[in-house]
């Protein structure tokens, strides 16, 4: 038995929630992942994992000798990257992730001048907008748009962004410009469900917060579908400021209620804080931080 092999295999399966989940997760047939399970657990003499129908859930020894994987499977990973020469050159490859459009406007020419810049570091850019685990899913930095909850990760501030409504001027010549939040009372409203709720908009923050009901016409699950409706004239809606910089740009959209709008959102560079550093990771955070600084200060939506 490989244990290491299996060590990876368990950890997949607690992060995914289930065995199927992890085989689709490992691209490894379902009974493999079952049986290097039970082959752990046969070599422990431990059961490791609680599995009924519906779910599953670690054992009080599975519990501790997950974590004792974890550490055992970074500190390798560790020893590999010294190895290769990560530790004495910037050399070797680098996952990065960061949300779909930020990614796609700011980061991908960011890297791509880095790449330029290093031709020995190779990087793995995977745009996503949920939230990637860096220790789970072996990512040495990530691009956070939000408010991060205390942990034990690294994080430099590269800007912030707006939450802004907008519409298209067609639309707000049918149905008027709204000059207070409680105006959106008489709009119709494109809602994008990953940003707030369907039902209300926060306005203002701390004492001064106010949530203003509004009437979704159109839920949407992509901030490209939100702007693409209002354009389109389906209604007013909320997302951040870069994903709609280009729209009101050119004419199609329109900012409204600029005074009302709610802090702007912190966007960090977040890393596991890992000593030392490798060469790769700090020319990276070197190279890209001023850089992003310098492309979210440019907000082509400002008052």
């Amino acid at each position: 038995m490989n244990r290491l092999e299996s060590m990876s295999i368990l950890v997949a399966v607690v992060d995914s929630g289930s065995l199927s989940a992890a085989a689709r997760r490992l691209d490894m047939p379902l009974a493999t992942v079952s049986r290097k399970v039970g082959e752990l657990e046969s070599h422990l003499k431990t059961r490791l994992l609680h599995r009924t129908t519906r779910q599953l859930s670690l054992t009080e020894a599975g519990s501790s000798y997950v974590a004792a994987c974890r550490r055992i499977l970074e500190e390798i990973g560790e020893a590999e990257r010294a190895a290769t020469g990560e530790y004495a050159a910037p050399r070797g490859e680098l996952v990065v992730t960061a949300p779909v459009v930020f990614g796609r406007l700011h980061v991908v020419p960011v890297v791509a001048d880095f790449l330029a810049h290093y031709p020995e570091i190779d990087v793995n850019l995977v745009l996503t907008d949920r939230v990637v685990h860096l220790m789970d899913e072996h990512a040495d930095v990530a691009i956070r748009i939000g408010e991060l909850p205390d942990s034990s990760l690294m994080a430099t501030r590269v800007g912030t962004v707006r939450r802004v409504i907008c519409g298209s001027p067609a639309y707000l010549e049918k149905h008027g410009v709204p000059g207070s939040p409680h105006d959106l009372s008489r709009h119709e409203c494109i809602t994008f469900e990953v940003l707030a709720s369907l039902r209300a908009w926060v306005f203002g923050s701390g004492k001064s917060e106010l949530s203003v009901p509004v009437r979704s016409r159109l839920a949407v699950n992509t901030a490209e579908a939100a702007i693409e409706a209002a354009t389109l004239g389906v209604g007013l809606t909320r997302v951040l400021s870069y994903q709609v910089a280009e729209a009101v740009r050119d004419n199609a959209l329109c900012v409204v209620l600029n005074a009302f709008e709610s802090a702007p959102l912190p966007v960090n560079l977040v890393q596991k804080g890992q000593t030392p550093l490798p060469l790769k990771l700090r020319a990276f955070l070197d190279f890209v931080t001023p850089r992003l600084r310098t492309r979210t200060s440019h907000d082509l939506t400002d008052r």
